[in-house]
């Protein structure tokens, strides 16, 4: 059944593309689907921006609510997950003082992020040190609250991090937290689609998650998930036409994030036709598939390379991506030279001091691409050409 998947993508078939989660890629049916929705807006936008827009993103809202089990209502959509993590950072009213708690593995916008609205505030971002590799979902989770003091005011964590593709513990995080009355916010940029995700039973007081990633939406269409107690602390990072608004909803919360005016949010009204065309290609059995190409491959890479895997090379820590440790004092020019030459796509990223290939496995990969990538290190290391 795989040999049809490469077909439904627009990916230049000259590449060997093992980068999908940096950006996603749409598949052509979803993608005629976005071009549909942007054809009606060109057609009648005054009646798609004010009468029947709103009612097509509450029928797309309601089939991503179903999708990762919450209320359609405690979710709002935001182009990326670092725009919802400003709305949460710039509305937590922070004091001095105060602690973020997170880890040293996190994706830098975040940090950045982060770093940016505690040092205005004088609140300290507290990266607790993970010590890798990891060895069990236990060890990191008593490493990670390690850093809880009686300043803490919020847990800020990833489900799968990007740089070291590490799937991450989270509902232990989140009940540990929900013990100590301290609350949780999860980045799951790489989750929907990836894993499986309920919201409800995950206990994440608040989430983000791309759906232009692995749930393989186009680009700019993620969302934002925040408990019902919580939502009227965090208010838009634009004010508009849902602030005080003359014809309220049901929902304070969809009015301030929803109603900004003129935007193109056809991205936000694929997600029906995403959901149902992973569900007609039986998407557990992809993802089933391409974790275990990650999961045969990791190890001869390692060797290869001369590195030892960041964490147990199962299921525990790893899902549709591995990063493999590699010695290089040039990650620029190796990830330049893969592309360039061997036509590989690739991230070569630094992270810590120290430098991860990170290949990531999406059903159009095969077992044929992994072994280009292998041939082209081996090529790379025999001509000493870096």
């Amino acid at each position: 059944m795989y040999y049809k998947l490469p077909d439904q993508f627009m990916l230049d078939p000259n590449i060997t593309f093992l980068n999908f989660g940096s950006f996603g890629a749409c598949p052509k049916p979803i993608f005629a689907d976005y071009l549909k929705w942007q054809l009606l807006l060109e057609q009648q936008p005054v009646q798609f921006l004010t009468v029947t827009g709103p009612q097509f993103l509450q029928e797309s809202r309601e089939a991503l609510a179903q999708y990762i089990n919450c209320n359609s209502n405690d979710l709002v959509f935001v182009t990326n997950p670092s725009y919802a993590v400003n709305i949460i950072a710039k509305g937590l009213n922070l004091q001095a003082g105060d602690e973020v708690l997170s880890t040293n593995l996190e994706y830098g916008a975040c940090d950045k992020t982060w770093n940016y609205y505690c040092q205005k505030a004088g609140a300290v971002y507290k990266q607790q040190e993970i010590i890798l590799p990891l060895t069990t979902q236990q060890n990191f989770v008593d490493q990670f609250f390690e850093g809880v003091s009686n300043k803490t005011k919020l847990i800020f964590i990833s489900h799968i991090t990007s740089t070291t593709a590490l799937h991450l513990p989270v509902k232990l995080i989140c009940d540990r937290a929900k013990e100590l009355g301290i609350t949780t916010f999860v980045d799951g940029a790489h989750a929907p689609g990836h894993v499986a995700l309920n919201l409800r039973s995950l206990g994440a007081d608040i989430y983000t998650g791309a759906c232009h990633k692995w749930m393989l939406t186009p680009k700019g269409c993620s969302f934002l998930y925040v408990k019902p107690a919580l939502q009227n602390l965090f208010p838009p990072l634009v004010f508009s036409w849902g602030w005080q608004s003359e014809t309220p909803s049901n929902s304070l919360f969809l009015d301030w994030h929803q109603l900004q005016g003129t935007r193109d949010f056809s991205a936000f009204l694929t997600i029906p036709n995403a959901i149902q065309f992973m569900q007609e290609n039986d998407w557990e059995l992809i993802r089933k598939y391409c974790r275990h190409l990650v999961l045969q491959n990791a190890q001869r890479f390692c060797e290869l390379l001369g590195t030892q895997s960041i964490c147990p090379i199962s299921s525990e820590f790893l899902v549709q991506m591995f990063s493999i440790p590699i010695n290089t004092k040039d990650p620029i020019a190796l990830k330049n030279l893969l592309y360039q030459k061997y036509k590989i796509e690739i991230p070569v990223m630094q992270h810590n001091g120290k430098v991860y290939l990170r290949y990531s496995i999406q059903g159009f990969n095969t077992q044929q691409h992994l072994d280009i990538l292998y041939e082209a290190l081996l090529d790379i290391q025999i001509n000493k050409m870096l």
